[in-house]
Formats: structure tokens, sequence, C-alpha cells
């Protein structure tokens, strides 16, 4: 089988209604990323962080996979479908895809502080986590999130990913936010890139096929294009 690798970002979810940040003004959900997604707001208030990823998990629960996460899952009984997500949420995986990293970390995910860093899944029953919840050794849980100024685990297996792609498909992220936007430099020369995107992405690459549509609907395209529909 071929591997189809996918790199999806806030668009992906959009129709979900799942709102993220965008550099443009600063602002994510009228917060300050300042102050939510940087080690030093989690110094400085861990309440006002706790509460806001409260909020997005809750968020996250009433919102449900759309069109395009449940065409890609159904993309694996042609290809070896392996998606990089720079999305928080897990709609990828619960739309059917069973092959998803997260360069970004995971909503439904706490990790301790202490040494190790163990990470645990949050109860969807039970979603907001709060000061004074503790891992079993004792330490304070805080988001599974990849804040700004934090390395990116996983970015190195994105990389090796990227390399083995036969078909690279870029799913509603502008290629602004590093270093996940270099993976495109990644691909091997030949090897075919589709970008969908409704709105115009400046994507480094002379072998890319443009599909200026939202996720739903690029997927109907890309699925038309690749003779699958």
């Amino acid at each position: 089988m071929k591997k189809l690798i996918v790199l999806s970002g806030a668009g992906m979810s959009a129709e979900s209604g799942i709102k993220t940040f965008r550099d443009s003004d600063g602002l994510w959900e009228e917060y300050k990323v300042t102050d939510v997604a940087t080690p030093d707001g989690w110094r400085r208030d861990p309440a006002l962080v706790l509460d806001f990823y409260n909020q997005r998990r809750r968020q996250l629960l009433n919102s449900k996979p759309n069109a395009g996460h449940y065409a890609l899952a159904e993309l694996e009984k042609y290809f070896e479908v392996q998606i990089i997500t720079q999305n928080i949420d897990n709609l990828h995986e619960r739309a059917g895809s069973t092959k998803v990293v997260h360069l970004h970390g995971e909503l439904m995910k706490v990790r301790s502080t202490g040494p190790g860093e163990e990470v645990f899944d949050v109860d969807p029953k039970h979603p907001d986590v709060n000061l004074g919840d503790k891992c079993p050794k004792g330490y304070q849980l805080r988001p599974h999130i990849v804040w700004f100024g934090e390395a990116v685990p996983e970015i190195q297996r994105a990389e090796h990913m990227t390399y083995e792609a036969d078909i690279f498909l870029i799913i509603g992220t502008s290629l602004v936010v590093y270093p996940a936007a270099g993976l495109i430099h990644n691909v091997k020369a030949g090897v075919p890139v589709y970008l969908i995107d409704p709105k115009e992405v400046n994507a480094i690459s002379l072998n890319v096929t443009f599909i200026q549509k939202g996720a739903s609907e690029g997927m109907k395209e890309f699925k038309r294009l690749l003779s699958l529909d």
C-alpha cells in the first residue's frame, strides 16, 4: 500500500466548531496566548490555565468529527494513512483514523509536573482538572499541551514520516507555524503534494496541487482527483 501522509491544522476542525489560536491577533478564545499557552503563563496563574483548558475540553466533548475527518478515515481502505496533526482535539481518532501523531499535545490528556512527566487520560465524564489534582506521585497535573517556547517531542517522528510519503496531503494549515510548517521540505522530490484550504497558502513546493475549499468539500475533490469517487 502506498503511504499517504497527512498534515492537518486548525482548518481541519473548523467545521466541527473548534476555534483555535490565530497568530494575527495573539488571542485564543479571547484569552492572551501568553497567559494560557506558555510556561510563564502557567507559572503566573496555573488556575487560569487549567480553567481555560477545562473550557476547551468541554467544547470538544460537545463537538463531533466532520465529513472531512470521516473521509480521511475511509482512505485507510486504499492507503497506509498516517496523520500528523497540529490540533489538540481527538476528532481524527473519533472519526476512525488509527495512526495519528499529535505535534502540539492532546486536550484529553494531562501530564505530571514531576520527574518523568507521566501522561494520563482524562475521564470524559469528569473532564475538569483543577489545582490540587495530582498524579499518583503527588505532583500537580497540567495540560498535556506543547506550549509556545517548549520543545516539540514528536517532530523528529513527523519528519521521518513525511520523508517516507508516497503522497503528502496538507489540510487546513497556513504553513506559518514552525516546526510543523517545515515538514513540507522533507517530502521527497517527485512526490505529489495536495493542499486543501479555502484561503491562499504560500507553499514552497513546485509539485503542489491546490484545492481551495474547506476540509469536507476539499476531501471530496481530493478523492475525485485520485479517482476514488
